[in-house]
């Protein structure tokens, strides 16, 4: 078995503070790993920045080598564990930003950078879109990542799935506008968590904010969901905690050979799938 242990954050970043944002992030890392020996430690989308800062990212967007990174790195150094988080991260451009998430090992080390490709209307304003799926390479898998509005398509989860992902992190500040139902809103979330997670016949760590900002409600509702779509520890209330648990990667194999969902795709009658509209 390729036992591993996840923890999935749900906090509520106070939208600009970073300093603040990343001393609730340190905490949850010291607290989490002084309980128990974890793998992984999945944080939300723009964690260290909230959602709506408009073009103010551009002030607080740092490069892969910024304070940040080097932050929680030796977080992930001290308690040797693997932390992924979501960051504004610029070019030498300044301008060009970037809604990112970071992957760091447990030596410390960065082990990569992934940038949203599916930016909805208001994030086009503030980033650029990124351009490729990558899967990174862990101690215990691969591991590939999506944020946010990602997690809507289909196509983004199934190629991470045949690049060789057995864990999709999903990273996200998924909300809806304050008028709007809530019930719904967190419908659709579980639904695409759920839905992709049994698509794939993978496993899906994904974390989700909290709190209020200028057009949204973040609910929250963090995740670890299992290949058959089977629910192993969630955060049901609208609160700042963790949800833990442990997952056995190798089940992932085992799901898709009962259930050839990999295997029996006809790759020739979907060409219409990538087609540009």
């Amino acid at each position: 078995m390729r036992e591993i242990t996840v923890a999935v954050v749900q906090m509520h970043p106070q939208l600009g503070k970073v300093e603040d944002n990343l001393g609730t992030m340190g905490k949850f890392i010291d607290k989490i790993c002084a309980e128990q020996n974890v793998d992984l430690i999945v944080f939300p989308e723009l964690a260290t920045t909230g959602y709506e800062l408009g073009l103010r990212f551009t002030d607080v967007a740092e490069r892969t080598t910024g304070h940040a990174v080097s932050f929680l790195a030796q977080h992930a150094a001290d308690h040797s564990t693997h932390i992924l988080f979501g960051l504004v991260t610029k070019e030498r451009v300044e301008s060009t930003l970037y809604n990112a998430a970071i992957l760091i090992g447990p030596d410390g080390e960065m082990l990569g950078e992934y940038r949203k490709l599916h930016l909805p209307g208001e994030e086009r304003l503030a980033f650029r879109p990124g351009y490729r799926l990558p899967v990174f390479e862990t101690t215990f898998g691969q591991v590939g990542i999506l944020l946010g509005w990602d997690l809507a398509f289909p196509e983004a989860a199934r190629s991470l799935t045949l690049d060789g992902a057995d864990l999709l992190c999903v990273c996200a500040s998924w909300g809806h506008p304050p008028a709007q139902e809530r019930l719904g809103a967190i419908e659709e979330w579980r639904t695409f968590v759920q839905a992709r997670a049994a698509e794939n016949a993978l496993y899906i760590a994904a974390s989700n904010r909290i709190g209020e900002e200028y057009s949204y409600h973040f609910f929250g509702d963090s995740m670890v969901v299992g290949p058959r779509a089977e629910v192993y520890a969630s955060i049901d209330e609208e609160i700042e905690g963790y949800a833990v648990a442990t997952i056995d990667l190798d089940a992932v194999r085992r799901t898709r050979e009962e259930i050839q969902l990999i295997q029996c795709r006809v790759p020739l009658a979907y060409r219409a799938i990538v087609r540009k509209y």
